[in-house]
């Protein structure tokens, strides 16, 4: 059970530590997936069509999809007090998640798939097909993260953050499961692979977080009092409402960025090389993401606004300055030119003109480090 503060006394930092280090850790494994992903597309048969219609199509739909439920988690965390209030936000799960997901199916299996992409979109002809194949394979993510969410955020609640990160090695697990299997046969596209692996992933964790939530549910939700008054469910729209609309306004750059990419020079280089810059800045965007959740279970503790303001100013100058110093030095090379160059097979992707180093041909443009360098300046 969570330890309370002394009266009089703000809330102790290594509270709020210890709560973030696990959520954390679990965001940081999370930004892990793109790169991973990334790095089996481009050993597969046509790397560049691939990652192109992954990060240009697949991810950037899904993403867009799935953002009315993001906040589940923030929502189930802070509302989740007893018995009534954790069957409102369940039902309410439930419809949201449902609905996202018939969107999905909209999109990926009827003509409307290429009212999207092609219309509004207007990705390169190639990665059209590949895309929409990702789309189908990628069917269940939306409810999968509705319901996992959901499960963590009460979890969350009852002072249990360290099983999320459980259930994210799970996932990850699952991932390197499908993803080693995929590059061993080594014939299989790799669209296929990376989505067949996202959805067996995001479907064990969400498997594992119905049952880990289940002692917590019995033990320490149904026996809370009731609160007073009970939830109603336009108090739930109010808080959920807004938190919707962020994370939606937020996920919105990422079609706008591929329907502006589609438009510009090289656009299947660029959007093959997107996916890759993405993935590594998510990973130090992640350390931020995850107090999201930590300041919606903590605020309501009695003089707690001062150190978990103080802990988010440590947490963002760290993290930007982390970023910076990865845009900003050798270390983008060696990110790119080092650990992934083997990864790049294709002649017509940037590799170690990544960052400061030697200068390379002029056919291969500057993409990753230039969008490294402004995403830093973004975090």
């Amino acid at each position: 059970m969570r330890s309370i503060p002394p009266a009089g006394a703000d809330l102790p930092i290594r509270r709020i530590f210890n709560t973030w280090w696990p959520l954390a850790f679990s965001w940081l494994l999370m930004g892990a997936e793109l790169p991973v992903l990334s790095a089996v597309i481009a050993r597969l048969p046509n790397p560049e069509v691939n990652l192109a219609a992954y990060g240009g199509i697949v991810f950037s739909l899904a993403l867009i999809v799935e953002s009315p439920i993001i906040m589940l988690l923030a929502a189930s965390t802070a509302l989740c007090k007893d018995w009534a209030s954790y069957q409102l936000v369940r039902r309410f799960m439930l419809v949201l998640g449902g609905s996202m997901t018939a969107i999905h199916v909209l999109i990926a299996f009827t003509p409307l798939y290429y009212v999207v992409v092609e219309d509004i979109l207007g990705v390169p002809p190639e990665i059209v097909e590949p895309g929409r194949i990702g789309m189908m394979l990628m069917t269940p993510w939306t409810w999968s993260i509705a319901y996992r969410r959901f499960n963590q955020g009460v979890m969350i609640r009852f002072g249990h953050s360290q099983t999320v990160s459980v259930g994210t090695v799970i996932r990850l697990s699952a991932d390197a499961l499908v993803l080693t299997v995929g590059y061993l046969i080594g014939t299989i596209p790799g669209i296929v692979v990376a989505t067949l692996a996202v959805s067996t992933g995001v479907i064990s964790e969400a498997v594992y977080s119905g049952i880990a939530v289940r002692p917590v549910v019995r033990n320490e939700l149904k026996p809370s009092p009731p609160v007073t008054p009970p939830l109603s469910v336009r108090a739930f729209l109010s808080f959920y409402v807004p938190l919707a609309m962020t994370s939606l306004i937020f996920l919105l750059a990422q079609p706008i960025g591929s329907a502006a990419i589609s438009r510009m020079p090289r656009p299947l280089e660029s959007l093959a090389v997107w996916p890759v810059v993405t993935g590594l800045v998510f990973m130090f965007r992640s350390l931020g993401v995850a107090y999201n959740e930590v300041v919606v279970a903590l605020l309501e503790v009695p003089r707690s606004y001062a150190n978990l303001r103080r802990f988010a100013v440590w947490l963002a100058g760290a993290s930007a300055a982390a970023l910076l110093l990865m845009a900003a030095t050798p270390l983008s090379t060696f990110w790119f030119g080092t650990i992934l160059k083997s990864t790049f097979a294709m002649a017509s992707l940037p590799t170690t003109v990544l960052g400061p180093g030697p200068v390379q041909p002029a056919s291969r443009p500057h993409i990753v480090h230039v969008g490294l360098s402004v995403s830093s300046f973004q975090n």
